[in-house]
């Protein structure tokens, strides 16, 4: 059976970004102006956000010595995701999608320059860092209903899946840089230097979108419809077994996979007694694997085998997170989250090209907000690995809910997938 978007082709020969390249191809991408202009928004956004959560993490860290306030750290900044990915995607229909990332940018600048400026003055504090990312939070709140669907509209036809694979393999890239650069700021220039240059790159951003041509057709806005809207989105993810995969595993890799990151300070600092570098360099290693596969995905010299493709890379991850929390030596838990990589690459992907190909047109936007809802029960993954980190050490914690996730993708696998191949 066709995908909802191969039905939809004589619609879809209008593309919002005004782009109709006469065949599919990995490098014909950048010659759409909206989809480069997307794509380096994306690009500069990504990398920040990864430095500001290297950065937050070592602060808390060498000013409390407490995992759980670091974890608490990635919980401010996730949460806005859980209680306003829904509201989101009717947000992202009602109002104009460019305007939205316009204010997504700017409202990131403006935090990250009060930020530096309260460290420049010697005033910052942990509390200052906990609500600057909260509100970067509910800016981030719109991403997947917002830039990632543009840059699924802005793609040349027929190229969905590797436009989706570019924008992918690219936040892996910065998911290197971005921590990297945020550990060798921190260590010679402090947080205030930190900050200062994402709020410098978030203006560049912002100033990208500015000339960027977008069209859409907006549903009006009434406010009593909203409830039944999210309700139909909900509907439409637990009719489809593929979507409802999604949302499940999303939730998995989140709640008990991801929440590791949280751990990353503490476990460099103190278990292996590393430098903030070297500490940006492990946070930095399950974005190399991942680069590495995004490579081959998105250049299409690997082609993705849809929704077990997804499932079988979030198993690939837990398995490393296992090994991770058992390895008593950096270069070898470096080397293991490199591997791991591969799988949350393929995680990654198939979670946004699923939802694009197989959600109906008039419901993306709201099955996008359904899945930014299952990124954000991230905290109670995080704030749960941050408890156990307390009683019995970041190395046990990272096994116990890689353990616990193991379980539960057993579980999508034979009570979702199971008799749906």
């Amino acid at each position: 059976m066709p995908s909802s978007l191969e039905q939809e082709a004589p619609a879809a020969a209008q593309p919002v970004c005004g782009f109709l390249p006469s065949r599919a191809s990995p490098r014909i991408l950048f010659a759409a102006p909206g989809y480069l202009r997307l794509w380096s928004a994306g690009a500069i956004g990504n990398g920040m956000r990864w430095l500001e959560l290297l950065v937050a993490g070592i602060f808390t860290w060498q000013a409390t010595h407490s995992s759980l306030l670091v974890a608490l750290m990635m919980v401010a900044r996730q949460l806005p995701m859980l209680l306003l990915g829904t509201l989101a995607g009717v947000i992202a229909d009602a109002f104009d999608r460019r305007k939205l990332l316009l204010g997504q940018l700017f409202g990131t600048t403006v935090i990250s320059a009060s930020l530096a400026a309260l460290a420049g003055l010697g005033r910052l504090q942990v509390w200052h860092v906990a609500v600057g990312g909260g509100l970067a939070g509910i800016a981030w709140s719109l991403e997947l209903a917002v830039r990632r669907r543009m840059i699924g509209e802005c793609a040349p036809f027929g190229q969905v899946a590797p436009a989706i694979a570019f924008d992918t393999l690219t936040g892996s890239i910065t998911r290197i840089f971005g921590p990297l650069l945020g550990g060798a700021i921190f260590e010679t220039i402090g947080l205030g230097g930190a900050y200062a240059m994402s709020a410098g790159l978030y203006a560049a951003a912002a100033a990208a979108i500015l000339g960027l041509g977008f069209h859409q057709e907006r549903r009006p806005l009434r406010l009593s419809h909203v409830p039944a809207e999210i309700a139909e989105g909900f509907a439409a993810a637990r009719a489809n077994p593929t979507i409802l995969m999604v949302v499940l595993v999303s939730i998995i890799a989140n709640s008990f996979g991801f929440s590791y990151s949280a751990l990353i300070a503490p476990l460099g600092l103190h278990r292996y007694g590393v430098s903030p570098v070297l500490v940006g360099l492990l946070a930095a290693a399950e974005a190399i694997g991942a680069t590495i596969a995004g490579i081959g995905l998105s250049a299409e010299w690997v082609r993705p085998g849809g929704r077990q493709t997804m499932l079988r890379g979030t198993f690939l991850f837990f398995s490393g997170l296992v090994v991770l929390a058992l390895s008593p030596w950096y270069a070898l838990a470096f080397v293991v989250m490199v591997a791991a990589g591969f799988g949350t690459a393929a995680f990654s992907i198939m979670q946004t090209t699923l939802i694009l190909t197989e959600a109906p047109a008039q419901l993306r936007s709201r099955v996008m907000g359904i899945v930014t809802v299952c990124i954000g029960t991230g905290p109670f993954g995080v704030l749960a690995i941050g408890v156990l980190s307390e009683a019995i050490g970041p190395p046990a914690a990272i096994l116990v809910m890689a353990l616990i996730g193991l379980a539960a993708l057993v579980l999508v696998q034979v009570r979702v997938l199971g008799t749906h191949r």
